[in-house]
């Protein structure tokens, strides 16, 4: 009897067609996205960096606020206006053909293959970089610029299905946008179509992209319009219960959402994901009854702190502005962590803590939940009680001190910001190898943890839905476009390592504007001083060594005021202010600023003193004329009363 092979069947060998089409005119990743899938390069990325300027007028500078505005509501326009001229590629439209005409099953393996071949055709190419990096790296005298480039080369040689649907977004998002600002008809639309397909996708399981990692961006008509789709495929019944993991780069999110709900995101050692993508679990009718939803969405992110991002400007915005914006949207938040420590992940939670005391009243508590991977201790959880105790001790201080930045009324500890129990919701896992990978058997107690994990979870849901009722679709858009405009629009304290060194900073800002405002009332009372002397010199004084003299006092004068303020700066780092240790790297900046300080006084006494000295000559050179003018007058004036 002929052995059946499941590739050898007509739905899986039409959809390899179809990709084989797609496919085969790339060649190299980066450069087929940057001609093929043009709008979500520069375009989309500038888009970014328009609209959060629009919500933080940053770079103002002297323009008034209304041009400001104005000028980047057209730089918005012109960059939606040109990505809506581009046209689709022939690649895109073939994709476009392949989801939209292929049936089910064929549409299902025609996704699978198009990921496995992006994947060899990456993996090849990733190979022979990571050789050339390595080579150049070991070759002497190698030019720096080269290394950057190729680095940079190798970071945006990922592709991916999710970059073909991102084209997509950003078509229908330029589309969008031309139709609302009255720049195109309704009827003259192509795309209104795609979002009810990826909410087919999404109903099959596909992960749809939430954030744009390379943008830090929302696509928001794009989101919004495909969970719509969805909500209306599911009849309107889409209660849903928000899960989103949290954590470090390579510490096993990915693998942890993947064991426990039998998901496809991509794992492997380095950043894979980017942003964040949003998977949807269908929920049997008894699990529905029990847990009070209908689905579950789930949220994994891209790795916070991840090594290429830490030369980037806003490399530390990118990660808190994700990080707020996940921990906003969910139910619950699985933070996941390697090993017991949890220090990594302190800086990132207190500055979510800060935004979300920032923001307007939240309506509900995030559940936090503390994964630590690779934990092979048995009795872990018991050894680590002390470090939990002074965890959550940590984040109670911090939130106090961002409380009190804020100028909150009533006292705050991190458990009023989010629910948090330090001997329920730790969890410390296993190893998933057995051994050292490849040949390495899986690890059956990583399995069982995360069983365990599980199941409290759903306790845990089951538990809340008897207390408030679960979000539909319809509320979860709604919430996202409040918590997206208000993370757009947040002056974060992105420039600090934590609430407690921004609340040490600002005492001794305080404290060094009280220094810097009695040296400069002292020099202007002095100035004033001069200028009144200045004014009762006789003429032949002002042409003397006045001005030289007048300068070398005020020198001396600066002097002595520096040092004065100088002096109190060391006497305020050697005082008993709390957390003086966590600004010490600042003191050099103070110092800075008051030899700033000087040198802007005295440029400002000196030219004080110099305009003085000038118009007090000129004063007695018209002084001088009225007298000579007055004598001639009398002169006259008594000739022609001796003559009459």
């Amino acid at each position: 009897m002929e052995d059946l092979v499941d590739e050898d069947c007509q739905a899986c060998q039409c959809a390899s067609k179809y990709t084989e089409e797609i496919t085969a005119e790339i060649r190299d990743g980066a450069k087929y996205k940057r001609e093929m899938l043009s709008l979500q390069g520069d375009l989309w990325k500038n888009l970014a960096k328009v609209e959060k300027e629009m919500c933080r007028m940053k770079r103002q500078g002297v323009m008034a606020t209304e041009n400001y505005k104005s000028e980047l509501k057209q730089k918005w326009l012109e960059i939606r206006r040109q990505q809506n001229q581009c046209d689709r590629t022939n690649g895109l439209t073939k994709f476009i053909n392949g989801i939209v005409q292929l049936k089910p099953v064929e549409k299902h393996y025609f996704l699978k293959w198009m990921k496995f071949s992006l994947d060899n055709i990456a993996r090849a190419n990733l190979s022979k970089m990571r050789a050339n990096y390595k080579e150049k790296c070991e070759t002497p005298g190698v030019d720096q610029k080269q290394l950057e480039a190729l680095d940079k080369l190798i970071s945006d040689s990922s592709l991916g299905v999710e970059h073909f649907m991102r084209e997509l977004g950003q078509f229908y998002e330029a589309e969008c946008s031309m139709v609302k600002e009255g720049k195109m008809e309704e009827s003259q639309r192509h795309f209104t179509r795609l979002p009810c397909i990826a909410a087919d996708l999404m109903l099959e399981g596909f992960p749809v992209e939430l954030i744009d990692g390379d943008a830090s961006n929302i696509p928001m008509n794009w989101v919004a319009e495909v969970l719509t789709h969805l909500h209306i495929r599911l009849g309107g019944r889409s209660r849903m219960v928000v899960i989103t993991v949290l954590g470090v780069q390579s510490t096993g999110k990915s693998i942890l959402l993947n064991t426990m709900f039998s998901l496809q995101f991509a794992v492997s050692s380095g950043r894979c994901a980017q942003g964040a993508f949003m998977t949807l679990i269908k929920v049997t009718e008894a699990v529905q009854e029990l847990l009070g939803c209908d689905f579950i969405l789930v949220i994994d992110t891209e790795g916070l702190k991840a090594p290429e991002l830490t030369a980037l400007e806003d490399s530390y915005q990118h990660d808190n502005e994700l990080a707020t914006l996940v921990i906003g949207l969910r139910d619950i938040t699985i933070v996941n962590m390697a090993m017991e420590n949890a220090t990594e992940m302190k800086d990132v939670l207190q500055i979510v803590v800060h935004a979300f005391l920032r923001m307007e009243e939240i309506g509900q508590q995030p559940n936090c939940q503390f994964v630590h991977q690779n934990v092979s201790d048995v009795s872990a959880h018991d050894q680590n009680m002390r470090d939990r105790k002074h965890l959550l001790e940590q984040l109670n201080e911090m939130t106090k001190a961002a409380a009190r930045m804020e100028k909150q009324s009533r006292e705050m500890t991190f458990s009023d910001i989010m629910e948090y129990d330090p001997e329920k919701h730790n969890w410390y896992m296993p190893g998933l190898w057995h051994g050292v990978p490849p040949m390495a058997p899986v690890n059956t107690g990583y399995s069982e943890s995360v069983c365990e994990l599980k199941k409290y979870l759903f306790e845990f849901i089951e538990n809340r839905s008897r207390k408030r009722a679960g979000k539909d679709i319809p509320d979860f858009i709604v919430w996202l476009k409040s918590l997206w405009k208000s993370v757009k629009h947040e002056n974060f304290i992105f420039s600090f390592r934590n609430s407690l060194v921004a609340e040490a900073y600002n005492l001794l800002s305080v404290k060094y504007s009280e220094w810097e405002w009695g040296f400069r009332k002292e020099m202007y009372l002095w100035i004033s001083e001069k200028e009144t002397f200045i004014q009762n010199q006789l003429p032949e004084t002002l042409e003397g060594d006045l001005f030289h003299s007048l300068k070398m006092e005020a020198r001396g004068k600066l002097q002595q005021g520096e040092q004065k303020l100088l002096n109190n700066l060391e006497q305020y780092f050697k005082g008993e202010a709390p957390n003086l240790n966590l600004i010490e790297k600042y003191r050099e900046d103070f110092k800075r600023s008051a030899n700033s300080l000087k040198r802007e006084l005295e440029n400002y006494s000196t030219s004080n003193c110099e305009e003085a000295i000038r118009i007090r000559r000129g004063q007695h050179k018209i002084d001088n004329i009225q007298s000579e003018y007055k004598q001639k007058i009398e002169g006259e004036v008594a000739r022609l009363l001796a003559e009459c």
